[in-house]
């Protein structure tokens, strides 16, 4: 009797050509899909991905990189994430991200990147989705039941916003909280107060000039290295770099 892996291996071994996989994304709009090379070029996209970056086919992506695609410093930032992968490091799963598009398109997005391995077992290139992250209904049952909650938070980013102060304020276990704010933004509720608050950080270095140390007080952190270093995690760049980025 074969083996789940030699059964697979037997299976995959046995096709005529690739599976067609981008094609299937080609069909869902709110996810980037992406297969890259050793060398970060890519080598398979949707056509949501194509299109966010502004090109009319996604064959004009294929055999291009980030840095190609995308201005710097964004472009190296993806790059980086994806060397720590190809060099052996930790596939990334539930990573919330901003992608900044070239054309102004901006959005909050869930990434997950594996590792593709190559015939002689080694590491040989990279797969992975960004699932677009949404805004939930207004009268959304569980939105009404936390809007007291949400409101709080959004006028009180300067402060430490702890989840169990939060979900008592709802009336709620931590659990309870964090499995209404899932269901709703599709986000675990730290997840949600980080974005929460990087868009607040956004919002601020591109429309006023208050220091960097400034925007991360009142955006809730203790410091502004904190604050740089969440930020260009969730970004991608610095927040001096996003600023000069939005005003260009």
């Amino acid at each position: 009797m074969q083996t789940p892996t030699s059964l697979r291996r037997s299976f995959f071994e046995s096709l005529a050509s690739m599976l067609p996989v981008d094609r299937l994304f080609d069909g869902v709009p709110d996810i980037v899909f992406f297969v890259k090379d050793s060398r970060g070029r890519y080598m398979a996209v949707n056509d949501t991905l194509a299109a966010r970056c502004g090109l009319a086919d996604k064959d004009q992506v294929i055999g291009r990189t980030t840095g190609e695609l995308f201005p710097p410093p964004l472009g190296e930032g993806f790059a980086s994430q994806d060397r720590e992968i190809l060099n052996g490091g930790p596939a990334i799963r539930d990573h919330l991200e901003l992608h900044l598009y070239p054309g102004g398109r901006n959005g909050w997005c869930l990434t997950y990147k594996e590792p593709v391995s190559g015939k002689n077992g080694s590491i040989a290139g990279i797969c992975g989705i960004s699932r677009d992250i949404y805004p939930p209904a207004a009268q959304d049952s569980h939105y009404a039941a936390l809007s007291g909650v949400i409101q709080h938070i959004h006028l009180h980013l300067d402060e430490a916003l702890r989840l169990p102060s939060l979900a008592e304020m709802a009336g709620l276990s931590v659990y309870q909280f964090d499995q209404r704010i899932r269901s709703l933004f599709r986000l675990t509720a730290g997840q949600y107060l980080v974005k929460v608050r990087i868009d607040a950080a956004c919002k601020q270095l591109a429309e006023t000039s208050e220091p960097i140390v400034g925007v991360a007080l009142s955006c809730g952190y203790s410091d502004q290295s904190a604050f740089s270093r969440q930020f260009k995690q969730a970004v991608g760049i610095s927040p001096l770099a996003y600023r000069k980025k939005m005003r260009e």
